[in-house]
């Protein structure tokens, strides 16, 4: 067998993995304890990263922006990375800060959603 009827064949037995079978493997079908921490940490390391990149394109500095909300650089760090849960209070400061327009959605199950502006 030539070369590429092999790849062929061995490309044929690889089973490609959803990212949601994936999430379904590790941490438990959606709806479950293990699930809901996880997409929760998720999201709030994807809301650090998205703080971090918008700080960044407004050219502050950590310490800037924390003078701007009234806090220490080290606290905008943290934030940052992720290692504090942060307030709803200073999430609206920093967001402000960084001049972001923020629009609240409220879901609730079997029922219509409730946005905010």
């Amino acid at each position: 067998m030539d070369t590429r009827k092999k790849l062929l064949n061995k490309h044929q037995e690889m089973k490609l993995t959803s990212f949601e079978e994936l999430q379904d493997q590790y941490y438990g079908p959606a709806g479950t304890a293990k699930r809901d921490v996880f997409e929760v940490e998720l999201q709030l390391e994807l809301l650090a990263e998205t703080l971090k990149q918008i700080r960044k394109q407004r050219n502050l500095t950590q310490d800037e922006l924390g003078k701007l909300i009234g806090v220490q650089k080290a606290q905008i760090s943290r934030l940052e990375s992720g290692a504090i849960n942060i307030t709803f209070d200073t999430l609206l400061k920093v967001l402000n800060a960084l001049k972001v327009k923020v629009t609240l959605k409220v879901e609730l199950e079997n029922t219509s959603a409730l946005s905010m502006a």
